[in-house]
């Protein structure tokens, strides 16, 4: 779901920046979620104890980390979810966002999620998208099966600034930020006002053999990260400037605003909060995103780092 307005190449690259943490005897090689983009700007800050693996044509960070090619792995917390339900033993050790992304968002007129009700939202085709659509609009006393969805894929911010639909669930901190650069003073309908948890949108996750086989190496490499979170928050213009890098984009506007939206919101320590998990887990089988409620202690090992 991080879907941003970004253009990325693909391959292995090296973060820019060291970090005060010293590196594992070899680096820890990081498979990213999706182009690179702000929320990976603490990876990319961790210097030389991680190397970082850009993805292909579509997200295959589960791919190489549960076939051993990489080590660690971001993921979203939902796709996790859904991973482990599919029956892939693998294991989140480390929030890097702290808090939910998904959100609305609609157009200016739209003042609450159940005014959608007769209108057309667009979804990309993701599971989520028809989830979180009920989740939000359901929690405001709306009736979804009165609202029109059409799939869109990952053109949100072009179908809203088109007016070719009225919302879109899409993460706020990157099509929110991205049509708000482009002028649309659009309608943010966030889900963790419309009752999630505040759960971490974004994890580091890896394989339960590799975990067994390197636990050392995984903590040292979120150590480094951990310090590059830090680099990142006392210098958000070196932030930017990796990531603009990175992303082969001149929009440094757009980064910065991007930058902006998530430093306050990163995992403090990369910390994982048991008792939020354990929250977030009645929510996803209640808005009917995994059959089964996840196990939070299968889901998550809480001693790589110290629990928040």
């Amino acid at each position: 779901m991080l879907l941003l307005v970004l253009v990325a190449g693909c391959g292995d690259e090296k973060p820019a920046s060291p970090s005060s943490s010293p590196p594992p005897a070899r680096p820890v090689t990081v498979a990213l979620d999706f182009v690179p983009n702000p929320v990976h700007a603490p990876i990319y800050l961790a210097g030389d104890a991680v190397k970082i693996q850009k993805p292909g044509s579509g997200p295959d960070g589960l791919k190489l980390v549960t076939s051993g090619k990489v080590e660690l792995g971001v993921l979203d917390i939902h796709d996790l979810a859904i991973a482990r339900e599919a029956g892939t033993d693998v294991v989140a050790v480390g929030a890097l966002v702290g808090k939910p992304l998904a959100a609305l968002v609609a157009q200016p007129d739209i003042t609450r999620p159940r005014d959608l009700e007769g209108r057309t939202v667009g979804v990309s085709g993701l599971p989520s998208d028809p989830a979180f659509l009920q989740a939000i609009v359901g929690h405001d006393g709306g009736d979804v099966s009165k609202i029109k969805q059409v799939t869109i894929g990952f053109n949100a911010v072009s179908r809203l600034l088109t007016k070719r639909v009225d919302a879109v669930p899409v993460f706020w901190n990157a099509e929110g930020v991205a049509l708000k650069q482009r002028g649309l003073e659009a309608k943010e309908f966030r889900v963790e006002d419309y009752g999630a948890p505040p759960y971490p949108e974004v994890v580091f996750f890896t394989s339960r053999a590799t975990l067994d086989a390197e636990r050392d190496r995984i903590a040292g490499a979120l150590d480094a990260i951990a310090g590059g979170l830090e680099a990142a928050r006392a210098r958000p213009e070196e932030a930017v400037d990796v990531i603009a890098k990175a992303a082969e984009t001149d929009d440094r506007e757009l980064v910065r605003a991007q930058v902006d939206a998530v430093l306050p919101i990163f995992a403090d320590g990369l910390k994982l909060d048991r008792a939020v998990l354990e929250r977030w887990a009645d929510f996803d089988a209640e808005i009917g995103l995994v059959k089964e409620r996840p196990d939070v202690d299968a889901t998550f090992d809480f001693s790589v780092r110290a629990e928040g």
